[in-house]
């Protein structure tokens, strides 16, 4: 499996972006699929998660609440994270994963892009 992010780049304050996470294989054979994201000296985090179901759940940090939405197209086995109202402390290299959990025995199987860096100028 092979997640490919793109649509990084340098954005003024307030602005928006959309980042795209293209999986090689039927994004629907995973239970979720999402974002996170690490600034300098800082921990990844979660950012935004969706799952595969028909139900389209979604998980977005509070940090983001309101300015990221999470979605994704089956058809095309791409995720997509829209970011608005950009803020400086949203600069990070964003990382797509895509996680298939095993039930026997229980495990997580987690497969992640290459990060793309989101620059926030104030």
């Amino acid at each position: 499996v092979q997640l490919q992010a793109s649509g990084g780049g340098l954005v003024q304050a307030g602005g928006s972006l959309r980042l795209s996470c293209s999986v090689s294989g039927s994004i629907s054979s995973f239970n979720a699929l999402g974002w996170y994201r690490q600034a300098p000296g800082k921990q990844r985090e979660l950012v935004a998660a969706i799952s595969s179901s028909s139900t389209g759940k979604t998980n977005i940090a509070d940090s983001v609440k309101g300015r990221f939405t999470v979605s994704r197209d089956n058809a095309n086995n791409t995720v997509y994270l829209q970011m608005s109202g950009l803020k400086v402390e949203d600069t990070a290299v964003y990382y797509c994963y895509a996680r298939f959990l095993q039930l026997v025995p229980p495990t997580s199987h987690d497969y992640w892009g290459q990060g793309t860096l989101v620059t926030v100028s104030s």
